[in-house]
């Protein structure tokens, strides 16, 4: 489980193509820090498990069906990557509860610059929209952020100079995929709607 705070822009060093997957290198010395074999990283917001770690950098195989439901088919080498560390239990939860599990990818539309932050616009996939919600959460490539505006086919998010220096999406343009993760929340409420469950009628039946 991550909290969408980004702790380390981080760097793919090398990729290899497998068999039905790819192999990543990738540069992040703060994330391998006492990292090991089996751990957890999420790389722009798609958790994968570390293979081995050295000099600080790790690699992390992915496998096809990742590489079909998320951007990082299309990173290589020099690529930026924002990293983080699953959150500890018992610590602080600074964004929200994220899986590191991407329900889709979406294409940055438009960047509106101003004086203190920046207002982005993201193409929204037509079966995430129901799950997005104006000052609702979502992850973008990892990052924790609050929806502005939440159309049926597309949102907008405002960006602080802190996330434009320290994460991917400071250099992110117009064109460019970004991962998408919906809060997991709507989605177990919607399918315990959907089974005909109704959590207030179950919670006095406990009573």
């Amino acid at each position: 489980m991550f909290t969408g705070i980004v702790e380390e822009l981080g760097e793919v060093t090398a990729v290899e193509q497998l068999a039905e997957a790819s192999r990543f290198r990738l540069r992040g010395p703060v994330v391998t820090e006492g990292a090991k074999h089996g751990d957890s990283i999420a790389v722009n917001g798609v958790c994968l498990t570390v293979v081995e770690t050295a000099d600080g950098e790790f690699t992390a195989d992915v496998m096809q069906e990742t590489l079909n439901r998320s951007s990082l088919g299309a990173l290589g080498t020099g690529s930026r990557v924002n990293l983080e560390r699953p959150m500890a239990l018992g610590g602080r939860l600074g964004g929200h509860l994220v899986q590191g599990h991407v329900d889709g990818t979406g294409e940055i539309l438009a960047r509106t610059p101003s004086e203190h932050w920046e207002l982005v616009k993201i193409a929204l996939p037509g079966h995430l929209a129901r799950y997005v919600v104006e000052k609702g959460s979502i992850t973008v490539d990892g990052v924790s952020l609050t929806v502005v505006e939440a159309a049926a086919d597309y949102f907008t998010i405002s960006l602080i100079p802190t996330t434009l220096a320290l994460t991917t999406l400071g250099i992110k343009q117009p064109g460019d995929p970004v991962n998408l993760e919906v809060d997991v929340l709507a989605k177990y409420v919607e399918r315990l709607l959907a089974a005909g469950v109704n959590p207030l009628q179950a919670e006095e039946g406990r009573k």
